[in-house]
């Protein structure tokens, strides 16, 4: 028959596993029998991942399509009916075992056409194989003890058609050949456990004179704790004289310390009446200073007093003065204000009289030189009449009746 795409990649991962190893399929069987081992270990591996998918079936649904997941509901659903049937069956009697073995074997039979159906649906789609692996990587221990001893057993097929007889020869002169070491490799190691034996005794004869010399060494061990205890005793006398003798002359020190601390407690009770003398005189002092320093105080008190009354009256007297002459202050620019006008208008009247002087001036000169140069004219327009009178007779009259008219 034709081949799907999952079966031509399963033959040709056999193909590629047979020549890694460096031999050609000399046979179409052998070829046959590879691809239905690959295609048998990737059916085993595929349903190990479907009781996982069933788990997540809802993270699982987009990716494997309305149809798969329909599957995978009934195998599910004939899954649990087959769990609630077997502990059924078991409780079961002997009357109705043949009816319940009979409802098993379809239900049986039902289940194993579903698996079947859902490994075909996923089979065809090599993609979603591929991420159902990704994505369901666990699977349960005994499927995976059972794939991994598949995976073995394949392996071991594989060797057993890849060996040819030639080589089946020589594996087994190799084994014969290594049977005949480990007999010589026994023998040497018998050999080599007499001389390990000799070497024990020997040692065990070094261990036995060690252990004489180390009774030896116990022995003046011993010797040599009875001279320390001696030595330890006598140690011990000499420190009880010692300690003796320091004991009296500590308890001499003592004496001579006591006597001491006697003498310096006389001094110190002396020291200790004339210091309170001393400080009866400073609390007197002290007291009185302080009497002092209150007394002062509320001299200080009162004449601050007084002298915050008196600040208080300036202060009011200086705000009064301060408005006031803010008052006066407003005033005086009202006054210069007014004062500015009035000097302007001043200038400007003084400007116009000296105007107006100055044109009077002008038009005083400007009449009297019109008043000169009339008279002038006068003067000289009678002295010409006179001078004609006399060089003209009558014509001369009229003519002078004329200018009259004139």
């Amino acid at each position: 028959g034709m081949q799907t795409p999952e079966k031509a990649t399963t033959a040709s991962n056999a193909t590629k596993m047979l020549d890694l190893g460096g031999l050609k399929p000399n046979s179409t069987e052998v070829e046959r029998i590879l691809t239905v081992l690959e295609e048998t270990l990737a059916q085993l591996e595929l349903s190990s991942l479907i009781p996982r998918v069933i788990e997540a079936l809802d993270r699982f649904a987009d990716v494997l399509g309305p149809e798969i997941t329909n599957h995978l509901k009934e195998l599910q659903r004939l899954s649990n009916e087959m769990q609630d049937l077997l502990p059924s069956s078991e409780e079961k009697d002997r009357v109705g075992a043949d009816g319940q073995a009979a409802c098993l074997c379809s239900l049986q039979q039902r289940l194993s056409s579903s698996a079947r159906g859902v490994l075909r649906l996923l089979r065809a789609s090599p993609s979603l194989c591929q991420a159902l692996k990704h994505e369901a990587v666990a699977r349960g221990s005994p499927a995976e003890a059972f794939i991994k001893a598949f995976r073995e057993f394949r392996n071991f097929v594989l060797e057993r058609l890849l060996t040819s007889p030639t080589e089946e020869e020589r594996k087994v002169q190799f084994l014969e050949d290594i049977s005949l070491q480990i007999q010589r490799h026994a023998k040497a190691v018998g050999a080599l456990q007499a001389e390990l034996a000799a070497a024990t005794r020997t040692r065990e004869q070094e261990i036995y004179k060690k252990d004489n010399v180390i009774r030896d060494l116990k022995s003046s061990m011993q010797d040599l704790t009875t001279d320390c205890k001696a030595s330890i005793q006598n140690i011990k006398e000499e420190g009880a004289k010692k300690q003796e003798e320091e004991l009296e002359a500590s308890q001499e020190r003592c004496a001579r310390l006591q006597q001491d601390v006697q003498q310096l407690e006389a001094q110190l009770n002396a020291l200790v009446l004339e210091h309170r003398a001393s400080e009866l005189a400073l609390l007197k002092r002290k007291r009185r200073m302080e009497t002092e320093i209150f007394n002062w105080i509320q001299k200080y008190d009162a004449h601050m007093e007084e002298k915050q009354a008196e600040y208080e009256e300036v202060h009011a007297a200086y705000t009064e003065e301060k408005n006031q002459l803010s008052l006066l202050m407003e005033r005086r620019a009202l006054l210069l204000q007014e004062y500015s006008q009035i000097e302007e208008e001043r200038r400007k009247q003084e400007e116009k009289e000296e105007r107006e002087l100055e044109e009077l001036n002008t038009l005083s000169r400007a009449a009297t030189r019109i008043q000169a140069f009339w008279k002038g004219y006068l003067v000289r327009s009678l002295y010409s009449s006179k001078l004609k009178k006399k060089k003209k007779g009558k014509g001369k009259g009229k003519g002078k009746g004329k200018k009259t008219k004139k």
